[in-house]
């Protein structure tokens, strides 16, 4: 069995981040360009949101679309954000 290029070529197209600590009733739900998130506590959808801020900054000040970013470079700013 072939695998051809397109399917060699690995791409991130977005990400879902998912709070499931939430016990005060609130539904919360933040849009971007890159990111869908979607409940949580407001301590925890807070975090959330820093860390989309942090990644969007990182991503726009290198220059770079998500599509055309390596996912190897996307997940280690996905990480330098969370931290």
């Amino acid at each position: 069995m072939s695998i051809d290029k397109d399917q060699k070529k690995r791409q991130v197209i977005g990400f879902v981040g998912l709070g499931l600590d939430s016990k005060d009733g609130h539904r919360r739900l933040t849009r971007s360009e890159h990111f869908l998130l979607i409940g949580g506590s407001q301590e925890t959808h807070e975090r959330m949101q820093d860390t989309v801020i942090r990644f969007d900054e990182t991503l726009k000040s290198r220059g770079k679309s998500l599509k055309e970013t390596p996912v190897e470079e996307v997940i280690e700013i996905l990480h330098e954000a969370g931290d």
